[in-house]
Protein backbone atom coordinates (compact mmCIF):
# COMPACT_ATOMS: atom_id res chain seq x y z
CA UNK A 1 0.00 0.00 0.00
CA UNK A 2 1.45 3.29 -0.81
CA UNK A 3 1.29 6.85 0.65
CA UNK A 4 -2.05 7.98 -1.46
CA UNK A 5 -3.73 4.26 -0.45
CA UNK A 6 -2.81 5.44 3.03
CA UNK A 7 -4.48 8.74 2.96
CA UNK A 8 -7.43 7.52 1.36
CA UNK A 9 -7.86 5.41 3.78
CA UNK A 10 -7.47 7.65 6.68
CA UNK A 11 -10.02 10.12 4.74
CA UNK A 12 -12.54 7.33 3.58
CA UNK A 13 -15.90 7.69 5.39
CA UNK A 14 -19.84 6.19 5.71
CA UNK A 15 -22.22 8.67 4.27
CA UNK A 16 -23.87 8.94 7.84
CA UNK A 17 -20.18 10.13 9.32
CA UNK A 18 -20.24 12.64 6.71
CA UNK A 19 -23.52 13.87 7.15
CA UNK A 20 -22.74 14.32 11.01
CA UNK A 21 -19.78 16.89 9.97
CA UNK A 22 -22.39 19.45 7.77
CA UNK A 23 -23.45 22.40 9.42
CA UNK A 24 -26.66 24.62 9.70
CA UNK A 25 -26.22 27.02 6.93
CA UNK A 26 -23.73 24.65 4.70
CA UNK A 27 -23.68 26.17 1.03
CA UNK A 28 -23.11 22.76 -0.94
CA UNK A 29 -23.27 22.63 -4.49
CA UNK A 30 -22.95 19.22 -7.06
CA UNK A 31 -22.56 19.26 -10.78
CA UNK A 32 -24.59 18.20 -13.84
CA UNK A 33 -26.38 15.15 -14.14
CA UNK A 34 -24.62 12.41 -14.12
CA UNK A 35 -22.24 14.02 -11.29
CA UNK A 36 -24.73 14.47 -8.40
CA UNK A 37 -23.93 11.54 -6.15
CA UNK A 38 -27.11 9.70 -5.22
CA UNK A 39 -25.69 8.32 -2.14
CA UNK A 40 -24.74 11.53 -0.91
CA UNK A 41 -27.56 13.13 -1.73
CA UNK A 42 -29.66 10.57 -0.50
CA UNK A 43 -28.13 11.30 3.00
CA UNK A 44 -28.59 15.20 2.74
CA UNK A 45 -31.75 14.51 2.02
CA UNK A 46 -32.39 12.66 5.06
CA UNK A 47 -30.65 15.07 7.28
CA UNK A 48 -32.56 18.18 5.64
CA UNK A 49 -36.01 16.10 6.16
CA UNK A 50 -34.98 16.49 9.91
CA UNK A 51 -36.06 19.65 10.05
CA UNK A 52 -32.44 21.53 11.85
CA UNK A 53 -31.14 22.79 8.42
CA UNK A 54 -33.82 24.89 7.51
CA UNK A 55 -30.44 27.69 6.33
CA UNK A 56 -28.68 24.65 4.33
CA UNK A 57 -28.61 25.71 0.90
CA UNK A 58 -28.18 23.28 -1.95
CA UNK A 59 -27.36 23.75 -5.62
CA UNK A 60 -26.95 21.83 -8.75
CA UNK A 61 -27.72 21.78 -12.59
CA UNK A 62 -30.09 19.38 -14.98
CA UNK A 63 -31.12 16.89 -12.03
CA UNK A 64 -31.49 13.54 -13.03
CA UNK A 65 -31.66 11.20 -9.79
CA UNK A 66 -35.27 11.83 -9.59
CA UNK A 67 -37.06 13.43 -6.46
CA UNK A 68 -34.20 13.06 -3.93
CA UNK A 69 -34.01 16.91 -3.71
CA UNK A 70 -36.29 18.20 -5.70
CA UNK A 71 -38.63 15.72 -3.44
CA UNK A 72 -41.11 18.79 -1.11
CA UNK A 73 -40.58 17.00 1.73
CA UNK A 74 -36.95 18.08 1.29
CA UNK A 75 -36.70 21.44 -1.06
CA UNK A 76 -39.25 23.02 1.77
CA UNK A 77 -37.36 22.67 4.53
CA UNK A 78 -33.63 24.11 2.71
CA UNK A 79 -32.84 26.39 -0.24
CA UNK A 80 -32.80 24.41 -3.05
CA UNK A 81 -31.83 26.23 -6.47
CA UNK A 82 -31.10 24.92 -10.01
CA UNK A 83 -29.61 26.04 -12.73
CA UNK A 84 -31.26 24.04 -15.56
CA UNK A 85 -34.53 22.97 -14.39
CA UNK A 86 -35.90 19.11 -15.32
CA UNK A 87 -38.96 17.92 -15.49
CA UNK A 88 -38.79 17.22 -11.61
CA UNK A 89 -37.57 20.68 -10.39
CA UNK A 90 -39.62 22.56 -12.79
CA UNK A 91 -43.10 22.46 -11.46
CA UNK A 92 -41.95 23.40 -7.86
CA UNK A 93 -40.59 26.50 -8.77
CA UNK A 94 -43.40 28.15 -8.88
CA UNK A 95 -44.19 27.41 -5.04
CA UNK A 96 -40.92 28.68 -4.10
CA UNK A 97 -39.87 24.64 -3.43
CA UNK A 98 -37.16 25.34 -5.79
CA UNK A 99 -35.63 28.79 -6.94
CA UNK A 100 -33.97 28.80 -10.63
CA UNK A 101 -30.71 30.70 -10.86
CA UNK A 102 -30.14 31.70 -14.70
CA UNK A 103 -26.82 31.64 -14.66
CA UNK A 104 -24.21 31.02 -18.26
CA UNK A 105 -22.29 28.32 -17.92
CA UNK A 106 -18.99 30.05 -17.99
CA UNK A 107 -19.25 32.37 -15.90
CA UNK A 108 -20.85 29.38 -13.08
CA UNK A 109 -17.49 28.12 -11.52
CA UNK A 110 -16.56 32.26 -10.74
CA UNK A 111 -20.11 32.62 -9.11
CA UNK A 112 -20.45 29.41 -7.00
CA UNK A 113 -16.49 29.57 -6.19
CA UNK A 114 -17.64 32.96 -4.45
CA UNK A 115 -21.00 31.73 -3.02
CA UNK A 116 -20.65 27.75 -1.73
CA UNK A 117 -18.23 26.16 0.35
CA UNK A 118 -18.82 22.20 -0.16
CA UNK A 119 -19.01 20.39 -3.50
CA UNK A 120 -20.12 17.12 -3.46
CA UNK A 121 -19.14 15.08 -6.43
CA UNK A 122 -18.92 11.58 -8.15
CA UNK A 123 -15.72 10.39 -9.46
CA UNK A 124 -14.03 7.34 -10.78
CA UNK A 125 -11.97 5.68 -8.35
CA UNK A 126 -8.63 6.73 -7.17
CA UNK A 127 -5.33 5.85 -9.78
CA UNK A 128 -1.94 4.82 -8.06
CA UNK A 129 -0.60 8.06 -8.47
CA UNK A 130 -4.16 9.65 -6.13
CA UNK A 131 -5.75 10.78 -8.64
CA UNK A 132 -9.66 10.89 -9.35
CA UNK A 133 -10.79 11.60 -12.59
CA UNK A 134 -14.12 14.00 -12.88
CA UNK A 135 -14.30 11.36 -15.91
CA UNK A 136 -17.55 13.01 -17.88
CA UNK A 137 -18.61 15.99 -15.37
CA UNK A 138 -15.99 18.27 -14.35
CA UNK A 139 -18.42 21.33 -15.45
CA UNK A 140 -18.79 23.99 -12.97
CA UNK A 141 -17.55 21.73 -9.90
CA UNK A 142 -13.86 21.16 -11.31
CA UNK A 143 -13.19 24.38 -11.78
CA UNK A 144 -14.50 25.95 -8.53
CA UNK A 145 -12.50 22.90 -7.06
CA UNK A 146 -9.04 24.57 -8.11
CA UNK A 147 -10.33 28.15 -7.61
CA UNK A 148 -7.88 28.21 -4.33
CA UNK A 149 -11.00 29.23 -2.14
CA UNK A 150 -11.17 27.46 1.36
CA UNK A 151 -13.82 24.36 0.44
CA UNK A 152 -14.60 21.25 1.62
CA UNK A 153 -14.30 18.65 -1.05
CA UNK A 154 -16.51 15.24 -0.47
CA UNK A 155 -16.25 12.61 -3.50
CA UNK A 156 -18.54 9.75 -3.60
CA UNK A 157 -16.27 7.30 -5.68
CA UNK A 158 -18.22 4.91 -8.28
CA UNK A 159 -16.59 2.10 -9.66
CA UNK A 160 -19.21 2.70 -12.79
CA UNK A 161 -18.70 6.33 -13.23
CA UNK A 162 -16.32 6.68 -16.39
CA UNK A 163 -12.76 8.04 -16.12
CA UNK A 164 -11.69 9.97 -19.10
CA UNK A 165 -8.60 12.24 -20.49
CA UNK A 166 -8.29 16.07 -20.46
CA UNK A 167 -7.65 18.39 -17.57
CA UNK A 168 -10.21 17.32 -14.85
CA UNK A 169 -8.00 15.19 -11.98
CA UNK A 170 -8.07 15.83 -8.43
CA UNK A 171 -5.52 14.74 -5.95
CA UNK A 172 -6.46 12.97 -3.10
CA UNK A 173 -4.41 15.98 -1.26
CA UNK A 174 -7.33 18.46 -2.02
CA UNK A 175 -10.19 16.32 -0.85
CA UNK A 176 -11.97 16.46 2.45
CA UNK A 177 -13.30 12.87 2.89
CA UNK A 178 -14.58 10.33 0.63
CA UNK A 179 -17.65 7.83 0.54
CA UNK A 180 -17.76 4.39 -1.89
CA UNK A 181 -20.92 3.93 -3.30
CA UNK A 182 -21.40 2.37 -6.26
CA UNK A 183 -24.74 3.07 -8.59
CA UNK A 184 -25.23 2.35 -12.44
CA UNK A 185 -25.12 5.83 -14.25
CA UNK A 186 -28.29 7.28 -15.80
CA UNK A 187 -28.04 6.64 -19.44
CA UNK A 188 -30.87 8.31 -21.36
CA UNK A 189 -31.25 6.51 -25.49
CA UNK A 190 -31.41 9.24 -27.83
CA UNK A 191 -34.66 10.51 -28.68
CA UNK A 192 -35.64 9.98 -32.00
CA UNK A 193 -36.34 13.50 -34.18
CA UNK A 194 -39.53 14.60 -34.69
CA UNK A 195 -40.83 15.73 -38.55
CA UNK A 196 -40.29 19.43 -37.51
CA UNK A 197 -36.39 17.98 -36.02
CA UNK A 198 -35.50 16.65 -39.75
CA UNK A 199 -36.71 20.02 -41.60
CA UNK A 200 -34.76 22.30 -39.12
CA UNK A 201 -31.66 19.91 -39.71
CA UNK A 202 -32.04 19.52 -43.22
CA UNK A 203 -31.85 23.27 -43.99
CA UNK A 204 -28.98 23.62 -41.23
CA UNK A 205 -26.72 21.18 -42.85
CA UNK A 206 -26.29 22.88 -46.49
CA UNK A 207 -24.56 25.35 -44.28
CA UNK A 208 -22.21 23.51 -42.69
CA UNK A 209 -18.82 22.68 -44.50
CA UNK A 210 -16.54 19.99 -44.20
CA UNK A 211 -13.71 20.53 -41.48
CA UNK A 212 -16.78 22.47 -39.47
CA UNK A 213 -16.43 22.09 -35.80
CA UNK A 214 -19.44 21.67 -33.94
CA UNK A 215 -21.24 22.39 -30.86
CA UNK A 216 -24.60 20.49 -30.19
CA UNK A 217 -27.32 21.23 -27.45
CA UNK A 218 -29.86 19.32 -25.64
CA UNK A 219 -32.77 18.22 -27.82
CA UNK A 220 -34.09 16.50 -30.50
CA UNK A 221 -32.97 18.68 -33.73
CA UNK A 222 -28.93 17.65 -32.85
CA UNK A 223 -29.95 14.17 -32.70
CA UNK A 224 -31.36 14.89 -36.49
CA UNK A 225 -28.18 16.44 -36.95
CA UNK A 226 -26.27 13.41 -36.34
CA UNK A 227 -28.19 11.68 -38.99
CA UNK A 228 -27.73 14.61 -41.85
CA UNK A 229 -24.14 14.69 -41.65
CA UNK A 230 -22.84 11.09 -42.28
CA UNK A 231 -21.72 12.26 -45.46
CA UNK A 232 -19.28 15.43 -44.53
CA UNK A 233 -15.68 14.77 -43.63
CA UNK A 234 -13.31 15.80 -40.79
CA UNK A 235 -15.48 17.25 -38.75
CA UNK A 236 -14.75 18.04 -35.05
CA UNK A 237 -16.00 18.74 -31.34
CA UNK A 238 -15.65 21.77 -29.29
CA UNK A 239 -19.68 21.42 -27.27
CA UNK A 240 -20.65 21.69 -23.99
CA UNK A 241 -22.20 19.20 -24.03
CA UNK A 242 -21.02 15.93 -25.70
CA UNK A 243 -24.28 13.68 -26.53
CA UNK A 244 -24.98 10.70 -28.98
CA UNK A 245 -25.06 12.78 -31.93
CA UNK A 246 -21.30 12.71 -32.34
CA UNK A 247 -20.82 9.18 -31.61
CA UNK A 248 -22.88 9.16 -34.69
CA UNK A 249 -20.85 10.34 -36.82
CA UNK A 250 -17.56 9.00 -35.05
CA UNK A 251 -19.05 5.66 -36.29
CA UNK A 252 -20.25 7.28 -39.66
CA UNK A 253 -16.69 8.14 -40.36
CA UNK A 254 -17.87 11.77 -40.47
CA UNK A 255 -15.74 13.05 -37.50
CA UNK A 256 -12.43 12.73 -36.85
CA UNK A 257 -11.18 15.93 -35.28
CA UNK A 258 -8.29 16.68 -37.92
CA UNK A 259 -9.21 19.30 -39.22
CA UNK A 260 -9.37 21.54 -35.75
CA UNK A 261 -7.00 24.37 -35.72
CA UNK A 262 -7.50 24.78 -32.13
CA UNK A 263 -6.66 21.31 -29.81
CA UNK A 264 -6.63 19.37 -32.92
CA UNK A 265 -7.35 15.71 -32.91
CA UNK A 266 -9.15 16.01 -29.82
CA UNK A 267 -13.32 16.68 -29.28
CA UNK A 268 -13.52 18.46 -26.27
CA UNK A 269 -16.30 18.93 -23.66
CA UNK A 270 -17.43 19.80 -20.37
CA UNK A 271 -20.14 16.77 -19.28
CA UNK A 272 -21.24 14.02 -21.32
CA UNK A 273 -25.06 12.93 -21.43
CA UNK A 274 -26.37 9.97 -23.23
CA UNK A 275 -26.54 6.69 -24.02
CA UNK A 276 -24.96 3.63 -22.24
CA UNK A 277 -22.52 3.22 -25.48
CA UNK A 278 -21.65 6.68 -25.61
CA UNK A 279 -20.56 6.51 -22.13
CA UNK A 280 -18.56 3.53 -23.16
CA UNK A 281 -16.93 5.89 -26.30
CA UNK A 282 -15.40 8.53 -24.00
CA UNK A 283 -14.07 6.04 -21.43
CA UNK A 284 -9.95 6.82 -21.34
CA UNK A 285 -10.52 7.51 -24.83
CA UNK A 286 -7.61 10.18 -26.11
CA UNK A 287 -9.83 11.35 -28.91
CA UNK A 288 -12.05 12.94 -25.99
CA UNK A 289 -10.97 15.16 -23.76
CA UNK A 290 -13.14 16.96 -20.90
CA UNK A 291 -12.42 20.36 -19.31
CA UNK A 292 -14.06 22.04 -16.75
CA UNK A 293 -17.12 24.88 -18.32
CA UNK A 294 -14.77 27.86 -17.30
CA UNK A 295 -12.21 26.55 -20.31
CA UNK A 296 -14.86 25.13 -22.61
CA UNK A 297 -17.42 27.32 -22.93
CA UNK A 298 -15.69 30.52 -22.47
CA UNK A 299 -16.41 32.50 -26.00
CA UNK A 300 -13.01 34.09 -26.13
CA UNK A 301 -11.33 30.02 -26.29
CA UNK A 302 -14.43 28.22 -27.90
CA UNK A 303 -14.27 30.94 -30.88
CA UNK A 304 -10.22 30.00 -31.55
CA UNK A 305 -11.83 27.22 -33.31
CA UNK A 306 -12.35 28.26 -36.90
CA UNK A 307 -15.46 27.37 -38.44
CA UNK A 308 -17.51 26.76 -35.03
CA UNK A 309 -21.07 25.65 -35.53
CA UNK A 310 -23.11 25.96 -32.42
CA UNK A 311 -26.65 24.81 -32.88
CA UNK A 312 -29.33 25.06 -29.79
CA UNK A 313 -33.02 25.19 -29.51
CA UNK A 314 -35.29 27.83 -28.08
CA UNK A 315 -39.32 28.01 -27.51
CA UNK A 316 -40.04 31.38 -28.60
CA UNK A 317 -38.78 34.05 -30.91
CA UNK A 318 -39.93 37.21 -31.71
CA UNK A 319 -39.96 39.31 -34.75
CA UNK A 320 -36.53 41.57 -34.14
CA UNK A 321 -34.81 38.14 -33.39
CA UNK A 322 -34.89 38.01 -29.24
CA UNK A 323 -35.22 34.41 -28.64
CA UNK A 324 -36.25 32.81 -25.25
CA UNK A 325 -35.18 29.30 -24.40
CA UNK A 326 -35.60 29.08 -20.15
CA UNK A 327 -39.56 29.93 -20.30
CA UNK A 328 -43.01 28.68 -21.82
CA UNK A 329 -45.74 30.52 -21.10
CA UNK A 330 -44.33 32.25 -18.14
CA UNK A 331 -43.37 29.36 -16.42
CA UNK A 332 -39.14 28.28 -16.40
CA UNK A 333 -39.11 25.82 -18.17
CA UNK A 334 -35.35 24.89 -18.84
CA UNK A 335 -31.98 26.82 -18.16
CA UNK A 336 -29.82 29.32 -20.51
CA UNK A 337 -26.73 26.75 -19.84
CA UNK A 338 -23.84 27.68 -22.81
CA UNK A 339 -26.05 28.89 -25.14
CA UNK A 340 -25.25 32.48 -25.06
CA UNK A 341 -21.59 31.42 -24.16
CA UNK A 342 -21.44 28.89 -27.99
CA UNK A 343 -23.89 31.65 -29.87
CA UNK A 344 -21.06 34.67 -29.07
CA UNK A 345 -18.07 32.53 -29.58
CA UNK A 346 -19.74 30.95 -33.12
CA UNK A 347 -20.85 34.91 -33.85
CA UNK A 348 -16.58 35.63 -33.37
CA UNK A 349 -15.23 32.05 -35.20
CA UNK A 350 -13.39 32.82 -38.12
CA UNK A 351 -16.11 31.07 -40.51
CA UNK A 352 -18.45 30.63 -37.78
CA UNK A 353 -21.96 30.23 -37.54
CA UNK A 354 -24.71 30.47 -35.00
CA UNK A 355 -28.11 28.34 -35.28
CA UNK A 356 -31.21 28.77 -32.72
CA UNK A 357 -33.75 26.18 -33.32
CA UNK A 358 -37.11 25.84 -32.51
CA UNK A 359 -40.85 24.90 -34.12
CA UNK A 360 -42.78 27.32 -36.31
CA UNK A 361 -45.91 26.23 -33.84
CA UNK A 362 -47.22 24.12 -30.88
CA UNK A 363 -50.31 22.57 -29.89
CA UNK A 364 -51.57 22.97 -26.74
CA UNK A 365 -53.59 20.65 -24.18
CA UNK A 366 -56.60 21.51 -25.63
CA UNK A 367 -55.76 21.27 -29.14
CA UNK A 368 -55.63 24.69 -30.01
CA UNK A 369 -52.22 25.76 -31.91
CA UNK A 370 -50.04 28.64 -30.91
CA UNK A 371 -47.14 30.52 -33.09
CA UNK A 372 -44.00 30.63 -30.99
CA UNK A 373 -42.88 33.36 -33.19
CA UNK A 374 -44.28 36.26 -31.70
CA UNK A 375 -44.45 40.07 -32.77
CA UNK A 376 -42.63 40.91 -28.99
CA UNK A 377 -41.31 38.48 -26.44
CA UNK A 378 -43.47 37.09 -24.01
CA UNK A 379 -40.73 35.18 -21.92
CA UNK A 380 -37.48 36.15 -20.16
CA UNK A 381 -35.26 36.98 -23.26
CA UNK A 382 -31.98 34.57 -23.40
CA UNK A 383 -30.61 35.58 -26.36
CA UNK A 384 -30.65 39.51 -27.53
CA UNK A 385 -30.80 40.43 -31.02
CA UNK A 386 -28.13 41.91 -30.96
CA UNK A 387 -26.39 38.40 -30.92
CA UNK A 388 -28.34 36.53 -32.29
CA UNK A 389 -27.37 34.99 -36.31
CA UNK A 390 -29.98 32.52 -37.47
CA UNK A 391 -32.99 31.27 -36.46
CA UNK A 392 -34.30 28.28 -37.94
CA UNK A 393 -37.90 26.58 -37.80
CA UNK A 394 -39.30 24.13 -40.79
CA UNK A 395 -40.35 27.01 -42.94
CA UNK A 396 -36.64 28.24 -43.82
CA UNK A 397 -33.60 29.99 -42.24
CA UNK A 398 -33.65 33.34 -41.02
CA UNK A 399 -30.14 35.42 -40.80
CA UNK A 400 -30.45 38.27 -38.19
CA UNK A 401 -26.95 39.55 -38.66
CA UNK A 402 -26.42 43.31 -39.79
CA UNK A 403 -30.26 43.16 -40.47
CA UNK A 404 -32.02 46.21 -39.87
CA UNK A 405 -35.90 46.00 -37.95
CA UNK A 406 -37.85 45.84 -41.29
CA UNK A 407 -35.40 43.20 -42.23
CA UNK A 408 -35.68 41.29 -39.89
CA UNK A 409 -39.36 41.37 -39.38
CA UNK A 410 -39.86 40.15 -42.67
CA UNK A 411 -37.25 37.12 -42.50
CA UNK A 412 -38.69 36.14 -39.08
CA UNK A 413 -42.26 36.31 -41.20
CA UNK A 414 -40.97 33.56 -43.79
CA UNK A 415 -40.36 31.18 -41.42
CA UNK A 416 -43.21 31.80 -39.47
CA UNK A 417 -46.49 28.73 -39.55
CA UNK A 418 -47.59 30.38 -42.47
CA UNK A 419 -51.50 30.28 -40.16
CA UNK A 420 -49.94 32.97 -38.41
CA UNK A 421 -47.96 34.97 -40.95
CA UNK A 422 -51.30 37.53 -41.90
CA UNK A 423 -51.51 38.07 -38.40
CA UNK A 424 -47.37 38.90 -37.40
CA UNK A 425 -47.90 40.98 -40.54
CA UNK A 426 -50.68 43.26 -38.91
CA UNK A 427 -49.00 43.03 -35.79
CA UNK A 428 -45.77 44.21 -37.17
CA UNK A 429 -47.61 47.19 -38.84
CA UNK A 430 -49.22 48.11 -35.61
CA UNK A 431 -45.56 48.67 -34.16
CA UNK A 432 -44.32 50.84 -37.65
CA UNK A 433 -41.66 48.18 -37.82
CA UNK A 434 -43.25 47.81 -41.64
CA UNK A 435 -44.86 50.00 -44.08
Amino acid sequence: MNRWQDLYKEKRKTIPEVMATIPNGAKIMSGIGNGQPQGLLSGLAQLVKQGNHKDLCYFNTLAVMGNIMADPAVSGLCHYRDAYATVNVRKLIPSGLVEYKPTMLSDGPVELAAEYDTVFQTVSPMDEFGFFSMGIEPDYTFPVIKSGKPLRVIFEVNKHFPPTFGYNRVHITEVDSIVEHDWQIIAVPPAPPSESDMKIAEQIVTMIPDGACLQLGIGGTPNAIGTLLEGKKDLGIHSEMICDAFLHLYKAGALNNSRKNFMPHRGVGTFVFGSKELYEWVTMNPGIEMWGADFVNDPRTACKNDNLIAINGIVEADLTGQCVSEEMNGRTYSGLGGQQDFTLAAYWSNGGKAFLTLAASRVDKEGKKHSNILPKAMGTVGMSRWNTQYVVTEFGIANMKGKTIPERVEAMIRIADPDFRDELRLEARKYGWIR
